[in-house]
Protein backbone atom coordinates (compact mmCIF):
# COMPACT_ATOMS: atom_id res chain seq x y z
CA UNK A 1 0.00 0.00 0.00
CA UNK A 2 1.35 3.45 -0.97
CA UNK A 3 -1.02 6.16 0.32
CA UNK A 4 -0.91 9.49 -1.46
CA UNK A 5 -1.03 11.85 1.52
CA UNK A 6 -0.68 9.74 4.66
CA UNK A 7 2.76 8.38 3.96
CA UNK A 8 6.20 9.94 4.09
CA UNK A 9 5.22 13.47 2.96
CA UNK A 10 2.86 13.87 5.92
CA UNK A 11 5.33 12.70 8.57
CA UNK A 12 8.70 13.86 7.25
CA UNK A 13 8.56 17.33 5.63
CA UNK A 14 10.86 17.81 2.67
CA UNK A 15 13.70 20.30 3.38
CA UNK A 16 13.33 23.46 1.34
CA UNK A 17 16.80 25.04 1.65
CA UNK A 18 19.08 22.02 1.29
CA UNK A 19 19.12 18.82 -0.76
CA UNK A 20 17.07 16.00 0.82
CA UNK A 21 19.13 13.13 2.17
CA UNK A 22 17.18 10.49 0.28
CA UNK A 23 15.48 10.23 -3.12
CA UNK A 24 11.71 10.03 -3.46
CA UNK A 25 9.35 8.41 -5.92
CA UNK A 26 8.67 10.52 -9.05
CA UNK A 27 4.93 10.54 -8.28
CA UNK A 28 5.60 11.86 -4.77
CA UNK A 29 7.99 14.56 -6.04
CA UNK A 30 5.43 15.62 -8.62
CA UNK A 31 2.62 15.73 -6.07
CA UNK A 32 4.71 17.74 -3.59
CA UNK A 33 5.63 20.42 -6.14
CA UNK A 34 2.22 20.42 -7.84
CA UNK A 35 0.42 21.03 -4.55
CA UNK A 36 2.68 23.93 -3.60
CA UNK A 37 2.11 25.56 -6.98
CA UNK A 38 -1.64 25.56 -6.31
CA UNK A 39 -0.94 28.53 -4.03
CA UNK A 40 -0.03 30.64 -7.07
CA UNK A 41 -2.67 32.82 -8.62
CA UNK A 42 -4.28 31.70 -11.88
CA UNK A 43 -2.20 32.86 -14.84
CA UNK A 44 -5.33 33.19 -16.99
CA UNK A 45 -6.79 35.70 -14.50
CA UNK A 46 -3.51 37.64 -14.27
CA UNK A 47 -4.42 40.81 -16.16
CA UNK A 48 -1.14 42.42 -15.12
CA UNK A 49 1.06 40.41 -17.44
CA UNK A 50 1.55 40.89 -21.17
CA UNK A 51 2.93 37.35 -21.38
CA UNK A 52 0.95 34.64 -23.17
CA UNK A 53 -0.92 32.26 -20.86
CA UNK A 54 -2.70 30.05 -23.42
CA UNK A 55 -1.67 28.20 -26.57
CA UNK A 56 -3.15 25.50 -28.79
CA UNK A 57 -2.64 21.96 -27.43
CA UNK A 58 -0.81 21.11 -30.67
CA UNK A 59 1.68 23.90 -29.97
CA UNK A 60 2.18 22.65 -26.42
CA UNK A 61 2.91 19.17 -27.77
CA UNK A 62 5.50 20.46 -30.24
CA UNK A 63 7.16 22.53 -27.55
CA UNK A 64 7.28 19.59 -25.14
CA UNK A 65 8.95 17.51 -27.87
CA UNK A 66 11.75 20.06 -28.32
CA UNK A 67 12.64 21.04 -24.74
CA UNK A 68 15.87 19.06 -25.02
CA UNK A 69 17.24 20.75 -28.15
CA UNK A 70 19.84 23.45 -27.52
CA UNK A 71 19.32 26.32 -29.95
CA UNK A 72 23.05 27.03 -30.20
CA UNK A 73 23.80 23.54 -31.57
CA UNK A 74 22.92 24.40 -35.13
CA UNK A 75 25.09 21.68 -36.60
CA UNK A 76 23.41 18.97 -34.51
CA UNK A 77 19.88 20.36 -34.94
CA UNK A 78 19.80 21.76 -38.49
CA UNK A 79 15.99 21.60 -38.75
CA UNK A 80 15.56 23.69 -35.59
CA UNK A 81 18.20 26.12 -36.87
CA UNK A 82 16.34 26.43 -40.17
CA UNK A 83 13.08 27.13 -38.33
CA UNK A 84 14.79 29.87 -36.31
CA UNK A 85 16.09 31.49 -39.51
CA UNK A 86 12.60 31.39 -41.02
CA UNK A 87 10.98 32.99 -37.97
CA UNK A 88 13.56 35.80 -37.95
CA UNK A 89 12.93 36.33 -41.67
CA UNK A 90 9.15 36.44 -41.12
CA UNK A 91 9.55 39.05 -38.38
CA UNK A 92 11.90 41.15 -40.53
CA UNK A 93 9.45 40.93 -43.43
CA UNK A 94 6.55 41.96 -41.18
CA UNK A 95 8.53 45.10 -40.27
CA UNK A 96 9.51 45.87 -43.91
CA UNK A 97 13.27 45.28 -43.52
CA UNK A 98 15.61 45.90 -46.46
CA UNK A 99 17.35 43.33 -48.66
CA UNK A 100 15.05 40.37 -47.95
CA UNK A 101 15.04 37.51 -50.46
CA UNK A 102 12.29 34.90 -50.60
CA UNK A 103 14.79 32.13 -51.35
CA UNK A 104 17.28 33.06 -48.63
CA UNK A 105 16.12 33.27 -44.98
CA UNK A 106 19.63 34.30 -43.94
CA UNK A 107 19.22 37.58 -45.81
CA UNK A 108 17.27 38.85 -42.79
CA UNK A 109 19.55 40.51 -40.26
CA UNK A 110 18.38 39.54 -36.80
CA UNK A 111 18.29 36.89 -34.09
CA UNK A 112 15.82 35.20 -31.79
CA UNK A 113 16.34 35.92 -28.11
CA UNK A 114 15.06 35.09 -24.62
CA UNK A 115 12.37 37.76 -24.75
CA UNK A 116 12.81 41.46 -25.43
CA UNK A 117 15.19 41.98 -22.50
CA UNK A 118 18.03 40.22 -24.31
CA UNK A 119 16.92 41.79 -27.60
CA UNK A 120 17.18 45.28 -26.09
CA UNK A 121 20.71 44.60 -24.85
CA UNK A 122 21.79 43.47 -28.32
CA UNK A 123 20.16 46.43 -30.07
CA UNK A 124 21.72 48.85 -27.58
CA UNK A 125 25.17 47.33 -28.09
CA UNK A 126 24.83 47.71 -31.86
CA UNK A 127 23.87 51.38 -31.40
CA UNK A 128 26.87 51.98 -29.14
CA UNK A 129 29.33 50.24 -31.48
CA UNK A 130 28.00 52.20 -34.49
CA UNK A 131 28.46 55.42 -32.48
CA UNK A 132 32.04 54.42 -31.66
CA UNK A 133 32.76 53.81 -35.34
CA UNK A 134 31.36 57.24 -36.22
CA UNK A 135 33.44 58.99 -33.54
CA UNK A 136 36.60 57.24 -34.76
CA UNK A 137 35.78 58.08 -38.38
CA UNK A 138 35.78 61.74 -37.32
CA UNK A 139 39.32 61.33 -36.02
CA UNK A 140 38.35 61.45 -32.33
CA UNK A 141 38.98 59.09 -29.45
CA UNK A 142 35.62 57.68 -28.34
CA UNK A 143 37.06 56.96 -24.88
CA UNK A 144 37.05 60.69 -24.15
CA UNK A 145 33.31 60.89 -24.87
CA UNK A 146 30.32 59.72 -22.83
CA UNK A 147 27.67 58.04 -24.97
CA UNK A 148 24.04 58.80 -24.13
CA UNK A 149 20.69 57.28 -25.02
CA UNK A 150 17.54 59.41 -25.25
CA UNK A 151 14.24 57.81 -24.17
CA UNK A 152 11.12 58.45 -22.14
CA UNK A 153 10.87 57.85 -18.40
CA UNK A 154 8.15 55.35 -19.41
CA UNK A 155 10.61 52.79 -20.81
CA UNK A 156 10.77 49.26 -19.44
CA UNK A 157 13.44 48.75 -16.75
CA UNK A 158 15.64 46.74 -19.15
CA UNK A 159 16.72 50.00 -20.80
CA UNK A 160 17.91 51.26 -17.42
CA UNK A 161 19.82 48.00 -17.03
CA UNK A 162 21.42 48.37 -20.46
CA UNK A 163 22.66 51.87 -19.68
CA UNK A 164 24.07 50.84 -16.31
CA UNK A 165 25.67 47.61 -17.52
CA UNK A 166 27.28 49.11 -20.62
CA UNK A 167 28.23 52.61 -19.41
CA UNK A 168 25.74 54.68 -21.36
CA UNK A 169 24.23 57.86 -19.92
CA UNK A 170 20.42 57.56 -19.90
CA UNK A 171 18.57 60.75 -20.77
CA UNK A 172 15.03 60.24 -19.59
CA UNK A 173 12.32 62.49 -20.98
CA UNK A 174 9.63 63.17 -18.34
CA UNK A 175 5.92 62.56 -18.71
CA UNK A 176 3.17 65.00 -17.74
CA UNK A 177 -0.42 64.67 -16.56
CA UNK A 178 -2.47 63.76 -19.61
CA UNK A 179 0.67 63.00 -21.70
CA UNK A 180 2.33 59.65 -21.09
CA UNK A 181 4.53 59.45 -24.22
CA UNK A 182 7.52 61.46 -25.39
CA UNK A 183 7.34 64.27 -27.96
CA UNK A 184 9.61 65.25 -30.88
CA UNK A 185 10.34 68.56 -29.14
CA UNK A 186 11.66 66.75 -26.07
CA UNK A 187 13.86 64.54 -28.25
CA UNK A 188 15.42 67.46 -30.14
CA UNK A 189 16.19 69.27 -26.88
CA UNK A 190 18.20 66.31 -25.53
CA UNK A 191 20.23 64.84 -28.41
CA UNK A 192 23.83 65.75 -29.25
CA UNK A 193 26.85 64.29 -31.05
CA UNK A 194 27.28 61.66 -28.32
CA UNK A 195 23.71 60.35 -28.59
CA UNK A 196 23.92 56.73 -29.73
CA UNK A 197 20.20 56.62 -30.49
CA UNK A 198 16.64 57.52 -29.57
CA UNK A 199 14.21 54.88 -28.28
CA UNK A 200 10.55 55.06 -29.28
CA UNK A 201 8.02 52.69 -27.76
CA UNK A 202 5.30 50.95 -29.71
CA UNK A 203 2.91 50.13 -26.88
CA UNK A 204 4.14 51.48 -23.55
CA UNK A 205 4.05 49.25 -20.49
CA UNK A 206 2.25 51.92 -18.45
CA UNK A 207 -0.71 52.67 -20.73
CA UNK A 208 -0.31 50.74 -23.99
CA UNK A 209 0.00 53.97 -26.01
CA UNK A 210 1.99 54.25 -29.22
CA UNK A 211 4.69 56.90 -29.20
CA UNK A 212 4.80 59.24 -32.24
CA UNK A 213 7.68 57.46 -33.94
CA UNK A 214 7.07 58.90 -37.42
CA UNK A 215 7.01 62.43 -36.00
CA UNK A 216 10.18 61.79 -33.99
CA UNK A 217 11.92 60.48 -37.12
CA UNK A 218 10.77 63.50 -39.13
CA UNK A 219 12.17 65.86 -36.50
CA UNK A 220 15.50 64.01 -36.50
CA UNK A 221 15.55 64.07 -40.32
CA UNK A 222 15.22 67.85 -40.19
CA UNK A 223 17.96 68.03 -37.54
CA UNK A 224 20.28 66.00 -39.78
CA UNK A 225 19.52 68.31 -42.70
CA UNK A 226 20.02 71.49 -40.68
CA UNK A 227 22.98 70.56 -38.44
CA UNK A 228 24.38 67.33 -39.85
CA UNK A 229 23.58 65.45 -36.64
CA UNK A 230 22.58 61.92 -37.73
CA UNK A 231 20.81 60.16 -34.83
CA UNK A 232 19.39 56.64 -35.37
CA UNK A 233 16.08 55.43 -33.89
CA UNK A 234 15.39 52.09 -32.26
CA UNK A 235 11.78 51.00 -31.80
CA UNK A 236 10.93 49.02 -28.68
CA UNK A 237 7.96 47.10 -30.09
CA UNK A 238 7.95 44.48 -27.33
CA UNK A 239 4.22 44.92 -26.75
CA UNK A 240 2.96 46.31 -30.04
CA UNK A 241 5.12 44.68 -32.71
CA UNK A 242 2.70 41.80 -33.26
CA UNK A 243 -0.39 44.00 -32.87
CA UNK A 244 0.05 47.21 -34.86
CA UNK A 245 0.84 45.55 -38.23
CA UNK A 246 -2.59 43.89 -38.04
CA UNK A 247 -4.69 46.49 -36.21
CA UNK A 248 -3.14 49.53 -37.90
CA UNK A 249 -1.41 48.27 -41.06
CA UNK A 250 -1.07 51.74 -42.61
CA UNK A 251 0.64 53.32 -39.61
CA UNK A 252 4.31 53.93 -40.44
CA UNK A 253 6.54 53.19 -37.46
CA UNK A 254 8.92 50.47 -38.71
CA UNK A 255 11.62 50.19 -41.39
CA UNK A 256 9.42 52.13 -43.79
CA UNK A 257 10.91 55.09 -41.90
CA UNK A 258 14.56 55.32 -43.07
CA UNK A 259 15.74 56.57 -39.66
CA UNK A 260 14.61 53.40 -37.86
CA UNK A 261 17.62 51.06 -37.77
CA UNK A 262 16.49 48.30 -35.37
CA UNK A 263 13.36 46.88 -33.75
CA UNK A 264 12.79 44.44 -30.90
CA UNK A 265 9.58 42.48 -30.31
CA UNK A 266 8.41 39.88 -27.79
CA UNK A 267 7.02 36.68 -29.27
CA UNK A 268 5.79 35.72 -25.81
CA UNK A 269 3.51 38.74 -25.65
CA UNK A 270 1.19 39.32 -28.59
CA UNK A 271 3.24 36.90 -30.67
CA UNK A 272 1.05 34.45 -28.69
CA UNK A 273 3.87 32.11 -27.59
CA UNK A 274 4.63 30.92 -24.07
CA UNK A 275 7.39 32.81 -22.17
CA UNK A 276 10.94 32.78 -23.44
CA UNK A 277 10.97 34.12 -27.02
CA UNK A 278 11.78 37.50 -28.52
CA UNK A 279 13.44 38.94 -31.60
CA UNK A 280 15.66 41.82 -32.60
CA UNK A 281 16.00 42.71 -36.28
CA UNK A 282 18.02 45.35 -38.07
CA UNK A 283 17.18 47.23 -41.24
CA UNK A 284 20.15 45.62 -42.98
CA UNK A 285 23.48 44.01 -42.14
CA UNK A 286 25.34 47.33 -42.17
CA UNK A 287 23.58 48.30 -38.93
CA UNK A 288 24.94 45.28 -37.01
CA UNK A 289 28.71 45.81 -36.50
CA UNK A 290 30.73 42.76 -37.44
CA UNK A 291 32.82 43.12 -34.25
CA UNK A 292 29.80 42.05 -32.21
CA UNK A 293 29.43 38.69 -34.02
CA UNK A 294 31.39 35.73 -32.65
CA UNK A 295 32.17 32.49 -34.45
CA UNK A 296 32.56 29.15 -32.70
CA UNK A 297 33.33 25.68 -34.01
CA UNK A 298 33.63 23.56 -30.87
CA UNK A 299 30.05 22.30 -31.18
CA UNK A 300 30.65 21.01 -34.70
CA UNK A 301 30.49 23.34 -37.70
CA UNK A 302 31.42 27.02 -37.88
CA UNK A 303 28.61 29.10 -36.38
CA UNK A 304 28.24 32.86 -36.06
CA UNK A 305 26.55 33.89 -32.82
CA UNK A 306 25.36 37.23 -31.50
CA UNK A 307 23.42 36.56 -28.32
CA UNK A 308 23.99 36.99 -24.59
CA UNK A 309 22.56 33.55 -23.80
CA UNK A 310 24.56 30.65 -25.21
CA UNK A 311 22.42 27.68 -24.22
CA UNK A 312 18.65 27.87 -24.57
CA UNK A 313 15.93 25.39 -25.56
CA UNK A 314 14.67 25.36 -29.13
CA UNK A 315 11.06 24.86 -28.09
CA UNK A 316 10.15 28.57 -27.90
CA UNK A 317 11.23 29.14 -31.50
CA UNK A 318 9.28 26.04 -32.52
CA UNK A 319 6.20 27.39 -30.72
CA UNK A 320 6.54 30.74 -32.47
CA UNK A 321 6.94 29.07 -35.85
CA UNK A 322 3.79 27.04 -35.15
CA UNK A 323 1.85 30.27 -34.53
CA UNK A 324 3.15 31.87 -37.71
CA UNK A 325 2.11 28.89 -39.82
CA UNK A 326 -1.11 28.19 -37.93
CA UNK A 327 -2.46 31.75 -37.96
CA UNK A 328 -0.87 33.61 -40.86
CA UNK A 329 -1.61 37.29 -41.35
CA UNK A 330 -5.36 36.76 -41.46
CA UNK A 331 -5.37 34.79 -38.20
CA UNK A 332 -3.28 37.35 -36.33
CA UNK A 333 -5.48 40.15 -37.65
CA UNK A 334 -8.64 38.36 -36.49
CA UNK A 335 -7.23 37.76 -33.00
CA UNK A 336 -5.93 41.31 -32.54
CA UNK A 337 -9.22 42.86 -33.66
CA UNK A 338 -11.13 40.55 -31.30
CA UNK A 339 -8.85 41.41 -28.35
CA UNK A 340 -9.13 45.12 -29.12
CA UNK A 341 -12.94 44.86 -29.25
CA UNK A 342 -12.95 43.16 -25.85
CA UNK A 343 -10.68 45.82 -24.33
CA UNK A 344 -12.83 48.62 -25.72
CA UNK A 345 -15.98 46.94 -24.36
CA UNK A 346 -14.44 46.90 -20.89
CA UNK A 347 -13.54 50.58 -21.32
CA UNK A 348 -17.13 51.42 -22.25
CA UNK A 349 -18.37 49.58 -19.17
CA UNK A 350 -15.95 51.48 -16.93
CA UNK A 351 -17.19 54.78 -18.31
CA UNK A 352 -20.78 53.73 -17.59
CA UNK A 353 -19.91 53.09 -13.96
CA UNK A 354 -18.98 56.79 -13.65
CA UNK A 355 -16.11 55.82 -11.36
CA UNK A 356 -13.30 55.94 -13.90
CA UNK A 357 -11.51 58.15 -16.37
CA UNK A 358 -10.32 55.90 -19.20
CA UNK A 359 -6.80 56.87 -20.30
CA UNK A 360 -6.39 54.25 -23.05
CA UNK A 361 -9.30 52.20 -24.34
CA UNK A 362 -7.56 49.31 -26.11
CA UNK A 363 -7.77 50.74 -29.61
CA UNK A 364 -3.97 51.18 -29.98
CA UNK A 365 -3.11 47.75 -28.57
CA UNK A 366 -5.46 45.61 -26.42
CA UNK A 367 -4.48 47.35 -23.18
CA UNK A 368 -6.86 49.38 -21.04
CA UNK A 369 -5.60 51.95 -18.51
CA UNK A 370 -7.85 54.00 -16.23
CA UNK A 371 -7.85 56.07 -13.05
CA UNK A 372 -10.51 56.87 -10.49
CA UNK A 373 -12.52 59.98 -11.26
CA UNK A 374 -13.35 62.70 -8.75
CA UNK A 375 -12.63 62.70 -5.02
CA UNK A 376 -13.16 59.30 -3.48
CA UNK A 377 -12.30 57.91 -0.05
CA UNK A 378 -10.37 55.02 -1.62
CA UNK A 379 -7.62 54.64 -4.22
CA UNK A 380 -6.77 52.54 -7.24
CA UNK A 381 -4.70 50.36 -4.92
CA UNK A 382 -7.81 49.60 -2.85
CA UNK A 383 -9.65 48.51 -6.01
CA UNK A 384 -6.74 46.30 -7.07
CA UNK A 385 -6.55 44.73 -3.61
CA UNK A 386 -10.30 44.07 -3.44
CA UNK A 387 -10.33 42.37 -6.86
CA UNK A 388 -7.83 39.78 -5.62
CA UNK A 389 -10.57 38.33 -3.42
CA UNK A 390 -12.28 37.27 -6.67
CA UNK A 391 -9.09 35.85 -8.19
CA UNK A 392 -8.36 38.82 -10.50
CA UNK A 393 -4.90 40.34 -10.61
CA UNK A 394 -5.36 43.89 -11.90
CA UNK A 395 -2.26 45.98 -11.15
CA UNK A 396 -2.33 49.46 -9.69
CA UNK A 397 0.79 51.60 -9.96
CA UNK A 398 1.97 55.19 -10.18
CA UNK A 399 3.03 56.75 -13.47
CA UNK A 400 6.70 57.48 -14.31
CA UNK A 401 8.75 60.62 -13.70
CA UNK A 402 6.80 63.76 -14.43
CA UNK A 403 3.46 62.21 -13.46
CA UNK A 404 4.26 60.24 -10.31
CA UNK A 405 1.26 61.66 -8.44
CA UNK A 406 -1.10 59.81 -10.80
CA UNK A 407 -2.09 56.21 -10.09
CA UNK A 408 -3.76 53.95 -12.64
CA UNK A 409 -5.24 50.50 -13.04
CA UNK A 410 -4.32 48.45 -16.12
CA UNK A 411 -5.99 45.51 -17.84
CA UNK A 412 -4.04 43.58 -20.49
CA UNK A 413 -6.41 41.65 -22.75
CA UNK A 414 -4.70 38.55 -24.15
CA UNK A 415 -5.64 35.50 -26.19
CA UNK A 416 -7.61 33.25 -23.84
CA UNK A 417 -9.36 36.18 -22.14
CA UNK A 418 -12.82 35.62 -23.58
CA UNK A 419 -15.82 37.92 -23.73
CA UNK A 420 -17.40 35.82 -20.96
CA UNK A 421 -14.38 36.43 -18.71
CA UNK A 422 -14.59 40.13 -19.56
CA UNK A 423 -18.21 40.18 -18.38
CA UNK A 424 -17.22 38.36 -15.19
CA UNK A 425 -14.52 40.96 -14.56
CA UNK A 426 -17.05 43.76 -15.11
CA UNK A 427 -19.50 42.18 -12.67
CA UNK A 428 -16.86 41.63 -9.99
CA UNK A 429 -15.53 45.15 -10.45
CA UNK A 430 -19.01 46.64 -9.94
CA UNK A 431 -19.41 44.55 -6.77
CA UNK A 432 -16.03 45.80 -5.51
CA UNK A 433 -16.86 49.44 -6.26
CA UNK A 434 -20.22 49.20 -4.52
CA UNK A 435 -18.54 47.64 -1.48
CA UNK A 436 -15.83 50.30 -1.37
CA UNK A 437 -18.41 53.07 -1.74
CA UNK A 438 -20.19 51.71 1.34
CA UNK A 439 -17.18 50.82 3.49
CA UNK A 440 -14.56 53.43 2.82
CA UNK A 441 -16.39 56.46 4.24
CA UNK A 442 -16.45 54.60 7.57
CA UNK A 443 -12.68 54.05 7.39
CA UNK A 444 -12.65 50.26 7.85
CA UNK A 445 -9.55 49.74 5.73
CA UNK A 446 -7.70 52.98 6.38
CA UNK A 447 -5.10 51.43 8.69
CA UNK A 448 -5.29 47.70 7.98
CA UNK A 449 -5.24 46.13 4.52
CA UNK A 450 -6.14 42.47 5.09
CA UNK A 451 -4.94 39.98 2.51
CA UNK A 452 -7.62 37.93 0.75
CA UNK A 453 -6.72 35.24 -1.76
Amino acid sequence: MSPAYTGRLSTAPVPSLRLPDDPMDPQAAYRFIHDELMLDGSSRLNLATFVTTWMDPEAEKLMAETFDKNMIDKDEYPATAAIEARTVSMVADLFHADDLRDDDPSSACGVSTIGSSEAVMLAGLALKWRWREKIEADGKDWRTHTPNLVMGSNVQVVWEKFCRYFDVEPRYLPMAEGRYVITPEQVLANVDEDTIGVVGILGTTFTGELEPIAEICAALDQLAQDKGLDIPVHVDAASGGFVVPFLHPHLEWDFRLPRVVSINVSGHKYGLTYPGIGFVVWRSKEHLPEDLVFRVNYLGGDMPTFTLNFSRPGNQVVGQYYNFLRLGRAGYAQIMHCLSDTARWIGDELRKSEHFEVITDGSAIPVLACRLKGKRPYTEFDVSHALRAYGWQVPAYTMPEGATDIAVLRVVVREGFSADLARALRDDLITVLNSLDELKPEGQFDDVQPFAH
